[in-house]
């Protein structure tokens, strides 16, 4: 991937799927798609709930929560007082769950955030927190067997413990193949390029921070 695509400014190396409808790189589609066959052969209806975002779509998610207008969550999914947060605490607040503008494994097409369509309510809103994939949640099933079978398909979970960066997200998976490369090659002089050319809330903050960001919250994954 050249330095547009890795941070969502073109999306020529990714591939639209009808059904289930999602965005991903070509080879993370057909992998994930034989992970959905062996997952529908045990009763879970493995979907895609976000895949491949571009650099706007991850500004609009970063200005909601930076503005209050989306909520912040701690560790354990219980909802932040956003009145009680400084700058710096909300930018923290938003890099334990989100990532900024140009430096989001869904812009290169390889990660999927998943649920399991045959268990969900009716009516129910998908959070994507750890209630839903903790014991008794509605996902914990779809957890259990990604466990045992991802690897299978060369997913992993970048994201699969708290570890000084992100929070936990047991339902964002990672196609390997596609996705150590492009981490490799997401360069802090990279990245940096793409903040500076987004529309994102306390830009010269992030900047000033880069170089921490890049290293907590982009690099460091499980593996």
């Amino acid at each position: 991937m050249d330095a547009l695509q890795l941070t969502g400014r073109d999306r020529s190396h990714v591939v639209q799927w009808t059904n289930p409808r999602f965005a991903a790189h070509p080879e993370a589609v057909s992998a994930f798609l034989k992970m959905r066959e062996a997952a529908r052969e045990e009763g879970i209806d493995l979907l895609p709930y976000s895949a491949f975002r571009d650099i706007g779509s991850q500004c609009r998610i970063w200005n909601m929560k930076f503005l209050g207008q989306w909520p912040l969550y701690d560790a354990s999914g219980v909802e932040r007082n956003f009145a009680d947060l400084t700058v710096e605490q909300r930018i923290d607040g938003i890099l334990c769950w989100s990532a900024i503008p140009g430096g989001s494994r869904h812009h290169w097409g390889s990660d999927i955030d998943v649920v399991d369509g045959a268990r969900i309510p009716p009516g129910h809103q998908i959070k994507l927190l750890p209630e839903e994939t903790e014991p008794g949640g509605i996902f914990y099933e779809l957890r259990q067997w990604l466990d045992k079978h991802m690897a299978e398909f060369d997913f992993f979970r970048p994201y699969a413990r708290y570890q000084g960066g992100m929070y936990g997200e047991p339902w964002h998976l990672s196609y390997a193949p596609v996705s150590e490369p492009a981490l490799n090659a997401l360069s802090l002089d990279v990245l940096a390029e793409a903040v500076e050319s987004a529309e994102v809330e306390g830009k010269r903050l992030i900047l000033d921070r880069l170089p921490e960001i890049h290293e907590k919250y982009v690099g460091n994954i499980c593996r």
